[in-house]
């Protein structure tokens, strides 16, 4: 049986078609977010649709999660991001005991019970300071693409200060910094150190691994490794790092009740 998982992020739609039978991804994309989503994520479903050979009719249920997920109104349920994420880093990673995620607007910490159920989580949704859209920012700031702030950073020598916790602040901040001459590296090398600080504070003081890295900034080349020094223990990306959210709702799919197996969304939160 086939199911689907439709993660409405708040930068990027992304979705997969997962096929139970043989516990495989039969197709996924991403596609920029914009005002009609719901248009979005429904071109997004038909190109995987097309790409997979296969019509809505062979997809048994579909799962939307994410910031707007109550605006995929073609899917079957809704289900929260900490499950899907949650779901979709156990399957790539079944040893994973702890889930970073960073996303555009938000970023999570995800502890996992030894049976993979959720434990508890922590959420920073009240600031762009340290999410993708502040590392957006600084790479806008900096005139340099996004996908060049990990090379540019291994260059720094001494990696800025950056003490504002507020992202206007620390905007302001960094243009003070560029004003004194310090190098864009340096800025940048304190930036995605910063963000990993932000990551170990909502960890607080017991630090389960293995960790695994999940979300947009973990394409970052390096933030891995900023994490990693900040926790204090070894955090490695998951492969795909942006699908795992999608990844967890098709899995949950076909989980959900009226399917081929019962529910088990209520055992993770």
């Amino acid at each position: 049986m086939i199911y689907a998982g439709i993660d409405a992020g708040s930068r990027m739609l992304k979705a997969v078609l997962w096929d139970a039978e043989c516990g495989r991804v039969l197709a996924a994309d991403t596609l920029a977010q914009g005002v009609e989503q719901e248009i979005l994520a429904g071109r997004l479903f038909e190109q995987l649709l097309n790409r997979a050979g296969l019509t809505r009719e062979r997809v048994s249920a579909t799962v939307a999660t994410g910031y707007g997920r109550n605006l995929v109104r073609f899917a079957n349920t809704t289900i929260t991001e900490i499950t899907c994420h949650a779901w979709g880093v156990r399957h790539l990673a079944p040893e994973v005991h702890t889930i970073v995620e960073i996303g555009g607007q938000d970023s999570k910490l995800i502890r996992l019970n030894r049976d993979g159920t959720v434990r508890d989580f922590s959420m920073n949704d009240r600031c762009a300071a340290g999410t993708g859209r502040f590392l957006e920012m600084v790479a806008a700031r900096l005139g340099v693409p996004l996908d060049q702030l990990g090379p540019l950073a291994d260059r720094s020598r001494q990696p800025a200060v950056i003490s504002s916790m507020c992202a206007v602040f620390a905007e302001t901040e960094i243009i003070g910094l560029l004003a004194s001459g310090i190098p864009a590296s340096d800025i940048v090398a304190g930036v995605l150190t910063s963000v990993a600080t932000r990551v170990a504070g909502m960890m607080g003081r017991i630090v389960e691994p293995p960790v695994f890295f999940t979300g947009g900034v973990a394409l970052v080349s390096g933030m891995s490794a900023v994490l990693q020094s900040s926790l204090g223990c070894p955090v490695r990306a998951v492969d795909q790092p942006l699908l795992t959210g999608a990844l967890g709702a098709a899995i949950l799919a076909g989980r959900s009740p009226g399917n081929r197996r019962p529910t088990a969304a209520q055992t993770l939160l």
